[in-house]
């Protein structure tokens, strides 16, 4: 199933599930800012030791693109840590609220947002070969239809030797949902191979389990290993590290429980990765069309 990359019925319906979800999420202990506000980082543990592992010398003077931002908390983080940054989202509500919380914490000459569906960001910043880091993480490429396009803009926008640090959800455990289960555990639900969208009807939230959802139909795509990996090479990029993780910053299936420091995984035995993590890299001497 093709589908129009700037518009149509699966941009509109996503964007609205996430644009009611914004005040939702705000409201929500889950995306607590306290250490935001104290000028710390929010960050993940995955997401800050990859940025450690990647700038071992911080972030100062790092320009940092941020796709798929939400309302900000991540790309503030970042600037917390030193950076240079630039949000993209396509909600307004979380754009405003991103704008709004720079705006709070005194850094909004540091922090710029812009409301835009990934596949425009050419159009609405046009500006490549700008950033040293493009960093997009957890729930990015599954509301997205076409991975190697997304591959490409992130090689337009990153400078020759310029970094991408990207996680998220393990396709293996996407292909299960629920805990219908043998033991609670989550039942197969999805190939792992789609030809098109799955169209879903979901009324809950992650970050606030007594949501009930309005806006509760997405369209979302399973992206395996090999499609992603193979977009990022024909994008000219070269990925450096690869990791899969048993923990992932949110609950993804009710049986998983609370590791610390925010994270949730199995319970006892490592039953399947939930999530992995790239870096990737431009080669100085490469050309992006």
């Amino acid at each position: 199933m093709s589908v129009d990359l700037g518009s149509g019925d699966w941009l509109e319906e996503n964007r609205a599930n996430w644009d009611e979800r914004v005040a939702l999420h705000v409201a929500s202990p889950f995306y607590d800012r306290t250490r935001l506000r104290a000028g710390g980082s929010v960050l993940d543990p995955i997401a800050q030791a990859g940025i450690d592992r990647m700038f071992p010398d911080g972030l100062g003077g790092v320009r940092v693109l941020h796709l798929q931002c939400h309302f900000g908390s991540d790309t503030l983080s970042l600037v917390n840590l030193g950076a240079e940054t630039i949000g993209i989202d396509f909600s307004r509500p979380a754009v405003e609220e991103a704008r709004r919380m720079a705006g709070e914490l005194g850094v909004a000459d540091r922090a710029r947002f812009i409301e835009a569906n990934v596949y425009d960001a050419r159009h609405r910043l046009p500006d490549p070969e700008s950033f040293d880091l493009v960093f997009t993480t957890w729930g990015t490429i599954g509301w997205l239809p076409d991975v190697a396009e997304w591959a490409r803009i992130i090689a337009w926008f990153l400078k020759p030797g310029g970094r991408l640090f990207f996680a998220d959800g393990h396709p293996s455990a996407y292909v299960f949902e629920g805990d219908a289960g043998p033991g609670g555990m989550p039942a197969f639900a999805y190939p792992y191979v789609s030809t098109g969208p799955d169209i879903i009807d979901d009324p809950s939230d992650y970050a606030d389990p007594e949501a009930r959802l309005v806006n509760a139909r997405t369209w979302e795509w399973m992206h395996p290993l090999g499609e992603v990996f193979a977009a990022l090479r024909d994008a000219g990029l070269r990925v450096d590290h690869f990791d899969e993780h048993y923990e992932l910053p949110w609950r993804m299936f009710p049986i998983t429980v609370p590791k610390g420091d925010g994270m949730f995984g199995w319970p006892d035995r490592r039953w399947l990765p939930l999530g992995y993590e790239l870096d990737a890299s431009r080669p100085a001497t490469s050309v992006v069309e």
